[in-house]
């Protein structure tokens, strides 16, 4: 008797689950949660097949920041039109801005609005979106197998205190600074670069400072301060300068407050070619190097040296012709420098759509865990973040990435971007430099902003 209880009502959920689906498939009966998008955002839904049962939605957003070859819509849409093809999911890509997109995001997440992907860096998606709660996490996507084929430092600046993953790790780069080699030349300072390695020290660097000025006048270098743009240059100028860190190991509060900042600050103030400019930020001191108007830039990685400015004019030029050559951030002699690391990778938000949330989660597989990973890397001019995937191998098809690859990421450090507060932090090292070069007291200025930094960890 017993048995044939659990017949029935095995018989019985089924026709309920068929009833369910049926009903599902009438789009006139379907209402969607207040909480999720209006029903005229609602994406339909299908079945995935690799996961039988499990509701996946036709049509997800992405939103990109402009992240190397990722900021370009030609260079992406194949790849993008390839994973529609291959899913059947339609995808609505959306461009965005550093100047506004912060701006953009926070405000969909207000309104219910954000996207179902975003491509950025840890420092939005885990240390900002993550930890506070709008993320997806991502845990379940990665097993011990892509353990093992993932950067271990990429893989930890995508994932928070608490072993959340956020950010799926796509590509990765060693950031690095830049010399216009051709008037570095007619300065008659070229035996201070060594191509080979592409390494310098602090004396090296000053002389070759010295020489463009002499040479030149005006600006040589531009301690750019006017935001948070490319921030990333000013950091590893300095710190490299003595050797030093900006935060603690388990990045919970900064260490500005150092001898080795403050006499960086103070050598740099003090030297004729160098100067602290509060109306530049990383993309206008690109420009002006490219230009030609700046013979140094300090927001440099190797999607710049392969297309300078995205002006689409080729490898390591200036406008005017002249040659660049990509650098290590000066040291002191023997020291090995700790170029600042980028990674990037794609989030998920939490829409509150399991549909959707699957959708998302075939794209970022498709884009990170799969043979399309090298196309991927390609368009960003950067590094994919993982060795192999389902077995088959990831490499560049780009020389100069390559070189570049071997020249600079074993001096890729730590991703310290993680740490709390970073976004408040910000802020503060760039207003401390705007006050260091209005001739404020240097090393009242770096307690002052110091401690307004920590203020914002500790909060």
């Amino acid at each position: 008797m017993k048995t044939i209880r659990k017949v029935l009502a095995l018989v019985l959920a089924l026709c309920m689950v068929l009833a369910l689906a049926a009903c599902a498939g009438t789009p006139a009966e379907t209402k969607a949660p207040e909480s999720q998008a209006p029903a005229s955002q609602a994406p339909e839904e299908t079945k995935t097949p690799d996961e039988p049962g499990t509701d996946v939605a036709k049509e997800i957003s992405v939103w990109v920041y402009p992240v190397g070859g990722w900021g370009d819509e030609a260079k992406v849409k194949p790849l993008i039109d390839k994973f529609t093809n291959d899913t059947g999911i339609k995808v609505n890509m959306e461009w965005l801005a550093y100047a506004d997109g912060d701006d953009k995001v926070n405000s969909a997440i207000t309104g219910g609005n954000q996207p179902d992907v975003i491509m950025e860096g840890p420092e939005r998606l885990v240390a900002n979106w993550g930890v506070n709660g709008h993320m997806v996490d991502l845990a379940d996507m990665i097993d011990d197998e892509d353990r093992s084929e993932i950067l271990p430092a990429a893989l930890a600046a995508g994932t928070s205190t608490d072993g959340k993953i956020y950010l799926y790790p796509m590509f990765n780069v060693a950031h690095c600074m830049a010399v216009n080699y051709t008037a570095v030349k007619e300065a008659g300072a070229e035996a201070n670069i060594d191509l080979d390695t592409r390494l310098w020290t602090v004396e090296q660097f000053d002389a070759t400072v010295k020489a463009l000025y002499e040479k030149f006048g005006g600006t040589v270098a531009a301690v750019f301060c006017a935001g948070q743009g490319g921030d990333q240059g000013t950091r590893e100028l300095i710190r490299n300068r003595y050797g030093t860190k900006l935060t603690n190991a388990d990045h919970t509060a900064y260490t500005w407050n150092t001898p080795e900042v403050i006499n960086a600050l103070t050598d740099l103030k003090n030297m004729d070619g160098i100067e602290f400019d509060a109306s530049l930020q990383g993309g206008d001191e690109i420009a002006k190097f490219y230009q030609g108007v700046l013979k140094m830039a300090f927001c440099w990685n190797a999607a710049q040296q392969l297309d300078p400015n995205s002006a689409g004019t080729g490898e390591g030029k200036t406008l005017t012709g002249d040659e660049i050559v990509y650098m290590t951030f000066p040291t002191q002699e023997g020291k090995a420098p700790e170029e600042g690391s980028g990674v990037w990778g794609l989030g998920a938000f939490d829409t509150g759509n399991e549909a959707r949330i699957a959708a998302a989660k075939q794209f970022i597989k498709y884009m990170c865990d799969s043979e399309h990973c090298s196309e991927a890397g390609d368009i960003s001019n950067f590094f994919s973040c993982r060795s192999k995937a389902e077995g088959v191998e990831i490499k560049s098809s780009n020389p100069l990435l390559v070189e570049y690859y071997g020249k600079m990421m074993p001096y890729m450090g730590e991703y310290y971007q993680i740490t709390k507060g970073w976004a408040g932090a910000r802020t503060e090292w760039w207003n401390m430099l705007q006050r260091v070069g209005a001739g404020d007291d240097i090393a009242e200025t770096v307690a002052k902003y110091e401690a307004n930094a920590n203020k914002a960890a500790a909060g």
